[in-house]
């Protein structure tokens, strides 16, 4: 059983480092040439590299990175049967005001009056270059690209396999208008065969009007970028700020906690409602990620009326009940005084409507 182990470790291993020589297509490609000469005169690129706002000293993220895809040992981390999900017809929505739909983990698509918002979708039921490394869990993985309406906006908040995903976005590629990326990662959808007219890098604070009214600007977070283990921060991350009528809604991305969310609510706020990442933290990188209860102080930062928990319920990406998450948030954000809208996978939530509140998380 060992010997056996040993072998599907190291071919594990050997497919990352064909992937990490930019054999697999889904590895995506950096920014080349002029793209990069770009990237050089922005202020948040140094010495080859975006950085956070604040420099933060994290002696525990030099770990061995290709060691962590193989560390979820214990069982909790995945549920011991399939996720509670909604089948809805996403081409037939209709509603006076923006109508969420969370398929699982960070992928959203957001129904407004100026068009359709598709957000990090990863509709390939694992996050990675590799199928079978860290594969979705059951209930998750009942939409598909072809389920999806036509796209107005694609949003990306960062070039990670689990928010970034090649197989889907293939497959999505004729039916997006326009791509909003943060800095650099338009590399990768050019590579992947997208017309770089229909691309829009953005900076921090940046922002795009798009021909049917909707409104996008690209907020700091504090997180981090690689396709690769080997290349690093050599392409932007960020949340969002999305304006649709009277209507301001509010996406985090991935990225820990840190001032810049009082900022955000201050210059962008109030929101209407803040899509907030509600899991996979970890020891291993405690600064990239919201921490338990992190989400409802963000939220107040954010001056937000209500909070939905995303990034959480789909991937298994860090050691902790797959639950964990959710059971911690929800008192935190009561002794906030913050609303929490936690509706089922595929479930449409139309701002204005009570919080979907029914608890159907509550199993291991």
């Amino acid at each position: 059983m060992k010997r056996s182990c040993w072998r599907g470790g190291m071919a594990a291993l050997l497919l990352m480092a064909i992937a990490g020589c930019g054999l697999v297509k889904s590895v995506g490609k950096n920014p080349e040439g002029e793209e990069l000469a770009r990237l050089d005169t922005l202020p948040n690129y140094k010495n080859g590299t975006f950085e956070n706002l604040a420099e933060l000293s994290d002696s525990t993220v030099k770990r061995n990175r290709l060691l962590l895809l193989f560390h979820n040992s214990s069982k909790i981390t995945r549920p011991s049967r399939g996720l509670p999900w909604v089948k809805t017809n996403l081409t037939t929505l209709t509603a006076p005001a923006p109508t969420v739909v969370w398929f699982g983990h960070s992928s959203l698509l957001i129904k407004t009056g100026q068009g359709n918002v598709l957000i990090d979708p990863v509709f390939s039921n694992h996050a990675g270059p590799i199928p079978g490394l860290v594969r979705a869990f059951q209930g998750t993985t009942n939409y598909h690209a072809k389920d999806m309406p036509p796209i107005d906006v694609l949003i990306i908040s960062h070039d990670h396999y689990d928010h970034l995903d090649y197989r889907t976005l293939k497959k999505l590629k004729d039916h997006i208008k326009i791509a909003v990326v943060p800095m650099g990662v338009g590399s990768d959808l050019v590579y992947w065969g997208f017309d770089p007219k229909k691309i829009i890098e953005l900076n921090w604070n940046q922002s795009v009007t798009l021909p049917g009214g909707l409104k996008v600007t690209a907020t700091p977070a504090q997180h981090r970028s690689n396709r690769t283990y080997t290349k690093a921060n050599k392409t932007l991350w960020a949340s969002y700020v999305i304006q649709a009528g009277q209507y301001r809604l509010f996406y985090g991305g991935d990225g820990g906690y840190g001032p810049h969310f009082k900022q955000i609510g201050q210059q962008y706020g109030p929101f209407d409602l803040a899509l907030l990442e509600c899991g996979q933290y970890s020891p291993n990188w405690p600064w990239t990620h919201l921490w338990l209860g992190q989400a409802a102080q963000a939220a107040v930062d954010l001056q937000a009326r209500l909070l939905q928990p995303v990034h959480w319920a789909k991937f298994p990406e860090a050691d902790h009940p797959w639950n964990e998450s959710i059971k911690k948030l929800l008192p935190a954000a009561e002794k906030l005084g913050i609303q929490v809208n936690v509706p089922r996978i595929g479930e449409p939530y139309t701002l204005g409507d009570p919080p979907r509140k029914a608890v159907w998380w509550n199993f291991e």
